[in-house]
């Protein structure tokens, strides 16, 4: 069946960077207060971009040892990001695209390797085909901690994690409506208000939502989504605020399952090839409906001038009921036999995290200490079924449907997964002579798993401890240039059975990583470069009959340099370049892992005369050839553009064209084969005030 783990640095401000303050709050995963000079001096620095993710503390991403990128609202919109897995397109070392146009996950490599999602630095479980997606008109940023990140964040695959920022409420008063139209059907009408509440500004609030919908790249595929997030943030006095956050989503669809095969698509066959938008499953059963809602707040409260204590929690739910029919492999020239998945439950989750943090100051040093205390909970209710054969064989040339039989009740296996982490971390940040950056972690887990096939009366379990360390150095030079080493580790206990049944093994993970960040006083951007070299045990692979394996070791070795800056005050060049080298036990390189990615977006802002509020941006995006086995897959690059014009005030008017010429490509072979996302064409108006 098809395997379930496949579903499994940063924009720099402008003039608006004197409004740093202000935009951090969006910016970073948890805002603690700012206190003494020596921080202060730091707001003051000319390019300032400011990150949580790696640190769990607001900090600039220039002077922090450890790889972080970030999309922020402004780049979300300008290239009218419609899925998470879009937003890193233009960013190193990072894969998107890879399994097609899938409408019900987002699919993302970090390095050569499977990621965790957080959203407000929250753990999103995702286990299985049970997928929370993150809508992205709710989100203020996006950031993407590369490597293993469980020094912060406990259990994590190596690749490290992705962390979408919700919107906030605001302290001026501001909203905007949005209507959007474009190819395979697609609408969306969306709004977002917020401002204060009350007349001194102490309680203040922010509405979003949004209702879309559009076909999939495959035939006979479609979703509509309804989303609504409200929040609330209350000040509770001079020292304390309580934010309060919840969301509901839902999404109703049929799936488009891109799984197809080598034959008919890089394989010569004798009809040709198979058609991009050929669909193998049963439209006209297929199911994908998941509700996901979820509450919580964020607590901040300062002690005194040098403690201070946060808390986050969210309680969160998602409901699924998903019916996907698949080919699995050739019986002949054109008939394939078929697979199905079926699954009916539910996922129930907390996550709370702890957070006392530091922060003195003498003549020489700055230093802060994060101590922490996390517990993640989930619980997971499904009736599952995995038919073969399922119905009759497919013509892949020429499809007909409604030759199967319904999966039946009886059919149905009852599964329970029960997962439970507490973990316990120290982290200590020591900045001596403004000069040196000395940054050390520790953290110890203990995580547990129960996987119980209810139907057969068999339970696996696991009961894992795990002690995670972390480092870096890095060196704060005058000319901007800041060069850096850094070491960090992960473990990832799996919730999933192999299909003997039995329970994966923890995945481990380390990394070293050596590196420069550069953002020289006066340019409005940064550069970073970095050299790092991964290593996972207990990996994961996929098996000859489409199951995924656990077998030895895998290690990723690259090179990535990424760019983002103004080369005038209205020109704007976004540029990423990564080289991975990502290979199996027996040195074989791995699927899906291009050796070469690289990224280019410029975008120019008209300011005067009869342009003025015109902005014109494109983009070139290459992704080098990679292997499945003895099967290669051809490289591509792909072209996007947009233009937008601000008029009358408050209206926008915008077009994005992502695949302008319409390329038709295989994006990548892991046992299945999956073509690219065809021409995207999206036309939006927006009233802001």
């Amino acid at each position: 069946m098809p395997s379930s783990s496949r579903c499994p640095a940063v924009q720099p401000l402008t003039t608006a960077v004197r409004r740093a303050i202000g935009l951090s709050m969006s910016s970073v995963l948890l805002t603690v207060p700012l206190v003494g000079h020596a921080q202060d001096d730091i707001l003051e620095t000319d390019t300032l971009v400011v990150v949580g993710t790696a640190l769990k503390v607001a900090a600039p991403l220039v002077e922090t040892p450890r790889p972080v990128s970030l999309v922020e609202r402004e780049e979300l919109e300008e290239r009218n990001v419609q899925r998470l897995d879009e937003a890193f397109r233009y960013r190193a070392g990072v894969l998107s695209g890879h399994y097609g146009a899938d409408n019900d996950t987002d699919w993302l490599k970090v390095r050569g390797f499977d990621h965790s999602t957080y959203q407000d630095g929250l753990r999103i479980y995702r286990e299985g085909f049970f997928q929370w997606l993150p809508e992205p008109y709710g989100l203020e940023s996006v950031e993407v901690f590369k490597g293993p990140s469980s020094i912060l964040y406990g259990e994590a695959p190596p690749g490290g994690l992705i962390n979408a920022i919700s919107k906030r409420p605001t302290e001026v008063r501001r909203g905007r409506v949005d209507l959007q139209v474009g190819n395979r059907d697609h609408r969306l009408l969306g709004g977002d208000v917020s401002g204060p509440l009350t007349a001194d500004g102490d309680v203040r609030y922010r509405l979003v939502g949004l209702a879309k919908a559009r076909d999939g790249d495959l035939d006979h595929t479609e979703n509509e989504r309804y989303y609504l997030a409200p929040s609330l943030a209350i000040d509770l006095g001079d020292d304390t605020t309580l934010t309060l956050l919840a969301s509901v989503q839902k999404d109703d669809g049929v799936p488009t399952n891109p799984f197809k095969l080598p034959y008919g698509t890089v394989q010569d066959t004798p009809f040709g090839r198979v058609a991009r938008s050929a669909n193998f499953s049963e439209p006209d059963y297929d199911v994908n409906e998941r509700t996901q809602s979820a509450l919580g707040y964020e607590l901040q409260h300062r002690l005194n001038d040098t403690w201070s204590f946060e808390q986050d929690l969210r309680y969160s739910q998602l409901d699924l009921e998903l019916r996907s029919t698949y080919a699995l492999f050739m019986l002949d020239g054109r008939l394939a036999a078929r697979g199905h998945i079926h699954r009916d439950g539910e996922i129930d989750s907390w996550t709370v995290d702890n957070r006392l943090i530091g922060r003195w100051f003498t003549d020489r040093t700055e230093n802060t200490l994060l101590l922490g205390l996390d517990h993640q909970d989930l619980e997971l209710r499904a009736k599952e079924a995995d038919p073969f054969p399922f119905g009759d064989p497919i013509d892949i040339f020429d499809p007909q449907y409604g030759n199967f039989t319904p999966v039946e009740e009886s059919e149905l296996i009852d599964r329970h997964i029960d997962k439970r982490q507490t973990g316990l971390y120290v982290q200590d940040q020591l900045r001596l002579d403004d000069r040196w950056v000395f940054l050390g972690g520790v953290r110890f887990d203990q995580a547990k798993t129960d996987n119980a096939n209810r139907t057969s009366g068999v339970t696996q379990r696991s009961d894992d401890d795990q002690l995670s360390w972390s480092g870096g150095l890095m060196y704060l030079g005058d000319n901007g240039l800041n060069p850096y080493l850094s070491y960090t580790e992960s473990f990832d206990p799996l919730g999933r059975v192999d299909d003997q049944g039995r329970l994966y093994e923890p995945r481990e993970g380390k990394q070293w990583e050596a590196g420069i960040k550069f953002a020289p006083s006066g340019w409005d951007g940064y550069v970073t470069a970095a050299l790092f070299d991964l290593e996972e045990s207990n990996t994961l692979v996929t098996s000859p009959a489409g199951f995924q394996v656990q077998e030895g070791e895998r290690r990723s070795r690259g090179f990535e340099i990424e760019s983002v800056g103004y080369l005038t005050d209205n020109l704007q060049l976004t540029a990423a370049y990564a080289y991975t080298d990502a290979r199996l036990e027996d040195d074989e390189r791995a699927a899906l892992i291009p050796r070469h990615q690289a990224a280019t977006w410029l975008d120019y802002a008209f300011t005067g005369g009869v342009l003025r509020g015109l902005k014109l941006g494109g983009g070139l995006r290459y992704v080098g050839e990679t292997v499945d086995g003895d099967i290669g897959v051809p490289h591509y690059t792909l072209v996007d553009a947009m233009a937008s014009y601000d008029f009358a005030e408050d209206w926008r008017v915008q077009l994005n064209v992502n695949n302008l010429t319409d390329k038709e490509y295989v994006a990548s072979c892991d046992y299945w084969c999956y073509y690219g996302e065809s021409r995207s064409v999206i036309g939006s108006l927006s009233y802001r005030w």
